[in-house]
């Protein structure tokens, strides 16, 4: 490929994002909230695709939060959803809002179309002059010493650009992991998705969402159809088609409407399809890539890893590898210019993102492979637990639906509630040690506070971007210079003691100490990027 000459727009790009999905959005809108000039291209031409993705968890809305795009997903979303498990004959009602989660302003799981996560995202990135190129696709990219050369090609020809990072939010079959040559571990299920929508001959038996376990596997049905009242999804065996040509995690051919049909029946309901307006199946696989960074090229959501869609992780994840990223690119951006660095790319702050989220997604990929197992294998054991037992089990269910702490616990593991980075070289404990409050690495806790007026939450007073340093009551004044347009001072007056506590962009503690240690914090701040951030606001 020959770029057209006098195309090259070097130095007008900090970031190059690959993939305008959930992830690319959400990635752009972090980096550019701390300083960083992005540009997005996605391959495809239109915005509009089927969702695949239905669902957003209390840890992925904590972390949007600081980007104001919080109240208009949930101003679209089901914040009370309802599941009616089907257990052979018997049903279980289980409400999905107001659990027992007192420590973040979102204890529920909300119900959003993927899609419209796509477009508040795409218009709060619009909103700060940032269009997603659309139509527009990165053939190949080379890291550089001073930059990664990418070859980009749209409907008015080939350019070349080169920006000091590009992130590769592109999806399973990823051009940037390609480019990059990072190994991807893994295989097929033998198990594919079916999706549809759907207009049914009556109601599924309530306004919310059914879920019917049988021995053939699980069928869902939300009302969340994009085009017919009913969304289906379902698990089926996967026949010899889906070879390695497949699109994994993409929508494939349609689906008959007389199998979709049978689907319905196998799961024991009546329901009769009235109108069927789009289906697809969709062949799945479970994959790892063994890095998740190379020099300036680095993979997010499903071009870094790849899960069954057991337990909602596919989008979640990928916005949260995005929030986790966006600042430390931002950061290194502005450190970058003010004091320019050869070596930049390979200090600790960009080589945190693998070290952070690559063994969290290890950890979840063998979540959702034990619990698609059981969802969705067609062997002998899964089949007969979802079959034979689950229904003689149905009565235990209620019982252990009304140990709110219990199902509260679940959902801390499924959200990523519990995720810490304490092992990461960003997490930091300064001297004095801090006690009684949460370690360098830990997510930050939401909680009712008090700084001089009404009490106070937490997570709204650091609702905006960069870092925030948490002082409590008899803590020394910092210096005077100790503020700045990414750093924040906040004084606890309900919390007694001298310590300090340093609140990273994506909401973890990344350096807590017993007394302002001015030189710990120093270090820390140059750490991350951060340092010549003093001098600004309180």
């Amino acid at each position: 490929m020959v770029a057209r000459p006098g195309h090259d727009v070097t130095g007008a790009v900090d970031v190059l994002v690959v993939g305008a999905g959930p992830t690319g959005l959400t990635l752009a809108l972090q980096a550019h909230c701390h300083g960083a000039r992005v540009r997005v291209v996605e391959r495809r031409p239109e915005a509009f695709r089927p969702s695949r993705a239905l669902i957003l968890h209390p840890r992925t809305l904590e972390a949007l939060r600081p980007l104001g795009v919080t109240d208009a997903l949930l101003g679209l979303a089901d914040t009370a959803p309802t599941v009616g498990l089907h257990l052979g004959p018997q049903v279980v009602r289980a409400g999905l809002a107001d659990l027992a989660l007192p420590d973040t302003a979102f204890p529920h799981l909300s119900l959003i179309r993927q899609a419209d996560v796509e477009r508040v995202l795409a218009t709060a990135l619009a909103g700060r002059g940032v269009e997603v190129e659309r139509g527009t696709e990165l053939v190949a990219v080379r890291e550089g010493r001073h930059g990664a050369d990418a070859v980009l090609r749209s409907r008015t020809g080939t350019d070349m650009i080169r920006c000091p990072f590009v992130a590769g939010c592109d999806g399973p079959a990823s051009t940037v992991r390609a480019c990059a040559g990072i190994g991807w571990y893994g295989r097929p299920y033998a198990v594919e998705a079916v999706l549809a929508d759907i207009d049914l001959s009556r109601g599924s038996g309530g306004d919310g969402a059914e879920a019917f376990a049988g021995r053939q596997g699980l069928l869902l049905l939300f009302p969340l159809g994009e085009q017919a009242a009913w969304r289906l999804l379902a698990t089926r065996a996967s026949d010899s088609t889906s070879g390695p040509s497949a699109r994994f995690g993409q929508p494939g051919p349609a689906v008959p409407r007389a199998e979709l049909q049978q689907l319905l029946s196998d799961a024991g309901t009546d329901a009769r399809i009235e109108r069927l307006v789009w289906s697809a199946r969709v062949p799945l696989q479970y994959r790892l890539a063994r890095r998740f960074r190379r020099g300036r090229l680095f993979l997010l959501g499903d071009a870094a890893h790849n899960y069954s869609p057991a337990t909602g992780q596919g989008m979640n994840a990928g916005i949260q590898d995005a929030v986790n990223l966006g600042w430390k690119l931002g950061f290194a951006i502005g450190a970058a210019e003010r004091e320019p660095a050869d070596q930049l790319d390979t200090g600790a702050l960009l080589d945190s993102y693998d070290r952070e989220r690559r063994p969290v997604a290890c950890r979840r990929l063998l979540l959702t492979h034990a619990a698609f197992w059981a969802e969705a294998s067609t062997g002998r054991v899964p089949s007969w637990l979802r079959a034979v037992a689950a229904p003689h089990g149905a009565p235990v269910v209620p019982v252990l639906l009304d140990r709110r702490r219990l199902v509260a616990e679940g959902i801390r593991v499924i959200s990523q509630l519990r995720v810490d980075y304490r092992r990461s070289p960003l997490s930091v404990k300064g001297a004095p040690r801090l006690r009684g409050a949460p370690h360098p690495g830990d997510r930050l806790p939401d909680a009712t506070v008090s700084v001089g007026g009404p009490p106070r939450r937490l997570h709204d007073l650091l609702a905006r971007p960069g870092v925030h340093l948490l002082l409590q009551r008899d803590a020394e004044p910092l210096p005077d210079a100790t503020h700045g347009p990414y750093l924040d001072v906040l004084r606890l007056m309900n919390s007694p003691g001298r310590g300090l506590m340093a609140v990273r962009p994506d909401g973890h503690v990344g350096f807590t100490c017993g007394a302002p240690d001015v030189a710990g914090l120093n270090g820390w701040l140059g750490l991350i990027g951060a340092a010549e951030t003093w001098a600004g606001r309180t």
